[in-house]
Protein backbone atom coordinates (compact mmCIF):
# COMPACT_ATOMS: atom_id res chain seq x y z
CA UNK A 1 0.00 0.00 0.00
CA UNK A 2 1.22 3.49 -1.23
CA UNK A 3 0.47 6.48 1.15
CA UNK A 4 0.00 9.40 -1.32
CA UNK A 5 0.85 12.84 0.20
CA UNK A 6 -1.04 15.90 -1.54
CA UNK A 7 -3.10 13.10 -3.50
CA UNK A 8 -6.20 15.45 -4.04
CA UNK A 9 -3.72 17.59 -6.28
CA UNK A 10 -2.67 17.92 -9.61
CA UNK A 11 0.07 15.81 -10.04
CA UNK A 12 -0.61 13.88 -7.32
CA UNK A 13 -4.55 12.92 -8.42
CA UNK A 14 -3.11 11.64 -11.85
CA UNK A 15 -0.12 9.39 -10.08
CA UNK A 16 -3.17 7.89 -7.85
CA UNK A 17 -4.81 6.95 -11.30
CA UNK A 18 -1.59 5.36 -12.71
CA UNK A 19 -0.92 3.34 -9.48
CA UNK A 20 -4.25 1.75 -9.97
CA UNK A 21 -3.65 0.88 -13.36
CA UNK A 22 -0.38 -0.47 -12.16
CA UNK A 23 -1.98 -2.34 -9.49
CA UNK A 24 -0.79 0.01 -7.12
CA UNK A 25 -3.68 0.38 -3.82
CA UNK A 26 -3.01 3.55 -2.38
CA UNK A 27 -4.14 5.77 0.37
CA UNK A 28 -4.62 9.72 -0.18
CA UNK A 29 -3.38 12.20 2.87
CA UNK A 30 -4.55 15.86 1.81
CA UNK A 31 -5.73 18.87 3.54
CA UNK A 32 -7.51 20.22 0.49
CA UNK A 33 -6.13 23.79 0.77
CA UNK A 34 -5.17 23.60 -2.75
CA UNK A 35 -6.75 20.61 -3.92
CA UNK A 36 -9.85 19.14 -4.76
CA UNK A 37 -11.68 15.99 -3.30
CA UNK A 38 -13.34 14.92 -6.43
CA UNK A 39 -9.90 14.38 -8.05
CA UNK A 40 -9.55 11.58 -5.19
CA UNK A 41 -11.08 9.04 -7.20
CA UNK A 42 -8.94 5.86 -7.07
CA UNK A 43 -7.88 5.85 -3.37
CA UNK A 44 -9.59 6.47 0.12
CA UNK A 45 -8.68 10.13 1.23
CA UNK A 46 -7.98 11.18 4.40
CA UNK A 47 -8.73 14.80 5.36
CA UNK A 48 -6.00 16.31 7.42
CA UNK A 49 -2.08 17.75 7.39
CA UNK A 50 1.13 16.09 7.14
CA UNK A 51 2.22 18.32 9.97
CA UNK A 52 0.19 16.09 12.06
CA UNK A 53 2.60 13.21 12.75
CA UNK A 54 -0.14 11.90 14.97
CA UNK A 55 -2.16 11.26 12.40
CA UNK A 56 0.24 10.19 9.78
CA UNK A 57 1.42 7.18 12.24
CA UNK A 58 -1.98 6.58 12.03
CA UNK A 59 -2.82 5.98 8.69
CA UNK A 60 0.63 4.19 8.19
CA UNK A 61 -0.46 1.49 10.98
CA UNK A 62 -4.08 1.40 9.20
CA UNK A 63 -3.16 0.59 6.00
CA UNK A 64 0.11 -1.01 6.40
CA UNK A 65 2.04 1.67 4.41
CA UNK A 66 5.20 0.00 1.92
CA UNK A 67 6.32 3.40 0.64
CA UNK A 68 5.02 7.21 0.57
CA UNK A 69 5.03 9.35 -2.89
CA UNK A 70 4.81 13.17 -1.49
CA UNK A 71 3.53 15.70 -3.17
CA UNK A 72 2.17 17.77 -0.73
CA UNK A 73 3.31 21.64 -0.56
CA UNK A 74 3.13 24.95 -1.79
CA UNK A 75 4.58 25.62 -5.47
CA UNK A 76 4.44 28.93 -6.51
CA UNK A 77 7.50 30.61 -6.90
CA UNK A 78 6.71 34.46 -6.69
CA UNK A 79 4.31 33.81 -3.58
CA UNK A 80 7.91 32.27 -2.11
CA UNK A 81 9.72 35.35 -2.46
CA UNK A 82 6.98 37.60 -0.60
CA UNK A 83 5.98 35.02 1.97
CA UNK A 84 8.95 32.84 2.27
CA UNK A 85 7.75 31.84 5.86
CA UNK A 86 4.42 30.01 4.38
CA UNK A 87 7.27 27.76 2.14
CA UNK A 88 9.27 27.13 4.78
CA UNK A 89 6.43 26.19 7.15
CA UNK A 90 4.76 23.59 5.02
CA UNK A 91 7.66 22.41 2.28
CA UNK A 92 10.02 22.16 4.71
CA UNK A 93 8.51 21.76 8.26
CA UNK A 94 5.65 20.03 7.28
CA UNK A 95 7.80 18.04 5.25
CA UNK A 96 10.53 17.31 7.87
CA UNK A 97 7.70 16.09 10.74
CA UNK A 98 6.42 13.80 7.77
CA UNK A 99 9.77 12.33 7.79
CA UNK A 100 9.33 11.76 11.73
CA UNK A 101 6.38 9.95 11.37
CA UNK A 102 7.93 7.62 8.36
CA UNK A 103 11.15 6.83 10.42
CA UNK A 104 9.03 5.98 13.47
CA UNK A 105 6.70 3.82 11.72
CA UNK A 106 9.61 1.84 9.92
CA UNK A 107 8.43 2.66 6.42
CA UNK A 108 11.72 2.03 4.24
CA UNK A 109 10.73 3.61 0.64
CA UNK A 110 10.17 7.09 0.16
CA UNK A 111 9.78 9.40 -3.54
CA UNK A 112 9.70 13.08 -3.40
CA UNK A 113 8.15 15.60 -5.38
CA UNK A 114 11.02 18.16 -5.89
CA UNK A 115 11.56 20.44 -8.50
CA UNK A 116 14.37 22.05 -11.08
CA UNK A 117 13.86 25.33 -8.94
CA UNK A 118 16.94 23.60 -6.96
CA UNK A 119 19.00 24.48 -9.84
CA UNK A 120 18.65 28.25 -9.80
CA UNK A 121 20.49 29.63 -12.96
CA UNK A 122 21.72 26.91 -14.87
CA UNK A 123 25.60 26.72 -15.55
CA UNK A 124 24.98 24.67 -18.86
CA UNK A 125 21.92 23.80 -20.85
CA UNK A 126 20.67 20.60 -21.01
CA UNK A 127 20.54 20.41 -16.89
CA UNK A 128 21.91 17.31 -15.08
CA UNK A 129 21.71 15.98 -11.86
CA UNK A 130 25.71 16.84 -11.50
CA UNK A 131 24.91 20.64 -11.52
CA UNK A 132 25.74 22.69 -8.75
CA UNK A 133 22.27 23.93 -6.95
CA UNK A 134 22.18 27.75 -6.71
CA UNK A 135 18.05 28.40 -5.78
CA UNK A 136 16.89 31.88 -6.32
CA UNK A 137 13.82 31.59 -5.05
CA UNK A 138 12.51 30.31 -1.73
CA UNK A 139 10.43 27.86 -3.48
CA UNK A 140 13.70 25.66 -4.74
CA UNK A 141 15.53 26.45 -1.67
CA UNK A 142 12.76 24.69 0.23
CA UNK A 143 12.65 21.57 -1.91
CA UNK A 144 16.43 21.01 -1.98
CA UNK A 145 16.45 21.68 1.90
CA UNK A 146 14.07 18.24 1.49
CA UNK A 147 16.65 16.33 -0.35
CA UNK A 148 19.41 17.32 1.50
CA UNK A 149 17.84 16.29 4.82
CA UNK A 150 17.07 12.69 2.84
CA UNK A 151 20.62 12.16 2.16
CA UNK A 152 20.87 12.51 5.59
CA UNK A 153 17.88 10.64 7.23
CA UNK A 154 18.16 7.77 4.64
CA UNK A 155 21.83 6.62 5.68
CA UNK A 156 21.07 7.29 9.57
CA UNK A 157 17.84 5.85 9.57
CA UNK A 158 18.00 2.70 7.04
CA UNK A 159 15.22 4.04 4.34
CA UNK A 160 15.88 4.37 0.27
CA UNK A 161 14.95 7.08 -1.64
CA UNK A 162 14.17 9.01 -4.94
CA UNK A 163 13.79 12.75 -5.63
CA UNK A 164 12.15 13.27 -8.93
CA UNK A 165 13.21 16.88 -9.78
CA UNK A 166 10.86 17.60 -12.86
CA UNK A 167 10.44 20.53 -15.20
CA UNK A 168 6.90 21.99 -16.33
CA UNK A 169 3.98 19.50 -15.47
CA UNK A 170 1.51 20.24 -18.32
CA UNK A 171 -1.62 18.30 -19.87
CA UNK A 172 -4.09 16.50 -18.90
CA UNK A 173 -5.54 12.61 -18.27
CA UNK A 174 -6.79 12.01 -22.20
CA UNK A 175 -10.48 10.40 -20.54
CA UNK A 176 -11.04 14.06 -19.50
CA UNK A 177 -11.50 12.42 -15.82
CA UNK A 178 -9.30 15.10 -14.40
CA UNK A 179 -6.97 17.82 -15.16
CA UNK A 180 -5.39 20.92 -13.87
CA UNK A 181 -7.13 22.87 -11.89
CA UNK A 182 -5.02 25.44 -9.68
CA UNK A 183 -6.40 28.28 -7.96
CA UNK A 184 -5.07 30.72 -8.76
CA UNK A 185 -3.77 29.50 -12.28
CA UNK A 186 -0.36 30.21 -12.82
CA UNK A 187 0.76 27.97 -15.31
CA UNK A 188 1.99 29.06 -18.98
CA UNK A 189 -0.77 26.39 -21.27
CA UNK A 190 -3.60 26.66 -18.92
CA UNK A 191 -3.45 30.62 -19.50
CA UNK A 192 -3.16 30.49 -22.96
CA UNK A 193 -5.61 28.09 -22.93
CA UNK A 194 -8.37 30.58 -20.77
CA UNK A 195 -7.48 33.43 -23.42
CA UNK A 196 -8.40 30.80 -26.28
CA UNK A 197 -11.52 30.30 -24.60
CA UNK A 198 -12.52 33.98 -24.19
CA UNK A 199 -12.01 33.88 -20.06
CA UNK A 200 -9.81 36.72 -20.10
CA UNK A 201 -8.89 39.15 -22.56
CA UNK A 202 -4.94 39.08 -22.64
CA UNK A 203 -2.14 37.01 -22.40
CA UNK A 204 0.70 38.48 -20.20
CA UNK A 205 4.09 37.34 -21.41
CA UNK A 206 6.31 37.92 -18.39
CA UNK A 207 9.17 39.50 -20.04
CA UNK A 208 10.56 39.54 -24.10
CA UNK A 209 14.02 40.77 -23.53
CA UNK A 210 15.87 37.48 -22.38
CA UNK A 211 18.77 36.06 -24.10
CA UNK A 212 16.92 33.83 -25.86
CA UNK A 213 15.77 32.90 -29.68
CA UNK A 214 12.73 35.11 -29.20
CA UNK A 215 13.18 36.96 -25.87
CA UNK A 216 10.83 35.06 -24.20
CA UNK A 217 11.58 31.86 -21.45
CA UNK A 218 12.28 28.87 -22.48
CA UNK A 219 11.09 25.73 -20.76
CA UNK A 220 10.98 22.01 -20.67
CA UNK A 221 7.31 20.99 -21.02
CA UNK A 222 6.48 17.25 -19.73
CA UNK A 223 3.04 15.58 -19.34
CA UNK A 224 1.17 15.05 -16.22
CA UNK A 225 0.81 11.29 -16.98
CA UNK A 226 4.71 11.08 -17.90
CA UNK A 227 5.73 12.46 -14.51
CA UNK A 228 2.84 9.88 -12.82
CA UNK A 229 4.47 7.01 -14.56
CA UNK A 230 7.84 7.90 -13.65
CA UNK A 231 6.67 8.20 -9.62
CA UNK A 232 5.02 5.12 -10.15
CA UNK A 233 8.52 3.53 -11.70
CA UNK A 234 10.11 4.96 -8.84
CA UNK A 235 8.02 3.31 -6.04
CA UNK A 236 9.09 -0.13 -7.84
CA UNK A 237 12.82 0.89 -8.44
CA UNK A 238 12.58 1.59 -4.52
CA UNK A 239 10.78 -1.71 -3.41
CA UNK A 240 13.58 -3.78 -5.36
CA UNK A 241 16.13 -2.60 -3.11
CA UNK A 242 17.69 -0.05 -4.96
CA UNK A 243 19.88 2.69 -4.18
CA UNK A 244 18.83 6.40 -3.59
CA UNK A 245 18.74 8.98 -6.20
CA UNK A 246 17.97 12.01 -7.83
CA UNK A 247 16.70 12.12 -11.01
CA UNK A 248 15.56 14.94 -13.50
CA UNK A 249 11.86 14.40 -15.32
CA UNK A 250 11.61 16.63 -18.58
CA UNK A 251 11.71 15.57 -22.13
CA UNK A 252 15.10 17.26 -23.12
CA UNK A 253 13.09 19.93 -25.42
CA UNK A 254 13.40 23.24 -24.79
CA UNK A 255 10.25 25.74 -26.01
CA UNK A 256 9.66 29.58 -25.47
CA UNK A 257 6.55 31.04 -24.44
CA UNK A 258 5.80 31.78 -28.05
CA UNK A 259 6.37 28.60 -29.24
CA UNK A 260 3.52 28.13 -26.88
CA UNK A 261 1.40 30.83 -28.11
CA UNK A 262 1.49 29.20 -31.55
CA UNK A 263 0.62 25.81 -30.72
CA UNK A 264 -2.10 26.32 -28.63
CA UNK A 265 -3.44 28.81 -31.61
CA UNK A 266 -3.13 25.67 -33.55
CA UNK A 267 -4.66 23.42 -31.40
CA UNK A 268 -7.39 25.77 -30.40
CA UNK A 269 -7.69 27.40 -34.24
CA UNK A 270 -8.24 30.51 -32.10
CA UNK A 271 -6.15 33.89 -31.94
CA UNK A 272 -4.62 34.67 -28.60
CA UNK A 273 -4.12 38.25 -27.68
CA UNK A 274 -0.75 38.91 -26.04
CA UNK A 275 0.63 41.51 -23.83
CA UNK A 276 4.18 42.09 -22.03
CA UNK A 277 4.25 42.40 -18.49
CA UNK A 278 7.62 42.91 -16.35
CA UNK A 279 9.20 39.67 -16.02
CA UNK A 280 8.82 38.01 -12.98
CA UNK A 281 11.22 37.82 -9.82
CA UNK A 282 12.84 34.43 -9.49
CA UNK A 283 12.48 33.13 -13.15
CA UNK A 284 15.55 31.78 -14.94
CA UNK A 285 15.86 32.07 -19.03
CA UNK A 286 16.20 28.63 -20.04
CA UNK A 287 14.85 25.66 -18.48
CA UNK A 288 15.97 21.99 -20.11
CA UNK A 289 16.19 18.53 -18.45
CA UNK A 290 18.61 15.93 -19.19
CA UNK A 291 16.63 13.31 -18.61
CA UNK A 292 19.19 10.58 -19.61
CA UNK A 293 19.44 9.27 -15.61
CA UNK A 294 15.72 8.56 -15.14
CA UNK A 295 15.56 6.75 -18.27
CA UNK A 296 18.03 4.37 -17.24
CA UNK A 297 17.30 4.49 -14.03
CA UNK A 298 13.59 3.82 -14.04
CA UNK A 299 13.57 2.53 -17.95
CA UNK A 300 11.01 5.23 -17.99
CA UNK A 301 10.30 6.97 -21.47
CA UNK A 302 8.09 10.20 -22.02
CA UNK A 303 4.90 9.13 -24.19
CA UNK A 304 3.86 12.89 -24.82
CA UNK A 305 7.24 13.89 -26.41
CA UNK A 306 6.22 17.09 -28.26
CA UNK A 307 3.99 20.27 -27.12
CA UNK A 308 1.19 19.82 -29.24
CA UNK A 309 0.53 16.25 -27.88
CA UNK A 310 0.74 17.80 -24.67
CA UNK A 311 -1.39 21.01 -25.00
CA UNK A 312 -4.23 18.87 -27.10
CA UNK A 313 -4.87 16.98 -23.38
CA UNK A 314 -5.57 20.21 -21.72
CA UNK A 315 -6.82 22.05 -23.90
CA UNK A 316 -9.89 18.98 -24.67
CA UNK A 317 -9.94 18.82 -20.65
CA UNK A 318 -10.46 22.40 -20.36
CA UNK A 319 -13.14 22.76 -22.80
CA UNK A 320 -15.18 20.41 -21.03
CA UNK A 321 -14.63 21.30 -17.57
Amino acid sequence: MILVTGGAGYIGSHTCKILSSCGHESVVIDNLSTGHKSAVKWSPLVIGDIADETLVKSIINQYQIDAVIHFAANAYVSESIWNPRKYYENNVLASINLLHAIVDSGVKHFVFSSSCATYGIPQEIPITESQLCQPINPYGESKLVIEKALKWYGEAYGFNWIALRYFNASGAEPSNEIGENHIPETHLIPLAIFTALGKQPFFNIYGNTYPTKDGTAIRDYIHVLDLAMAHVLAVDYLLQGNESKILNLGIGEGYSVYDVIKATEEVSNRTIKTKIVNRREGDPPVLIASPDQAKECLNWSPQFNNLQSIIETAWNWHLRH
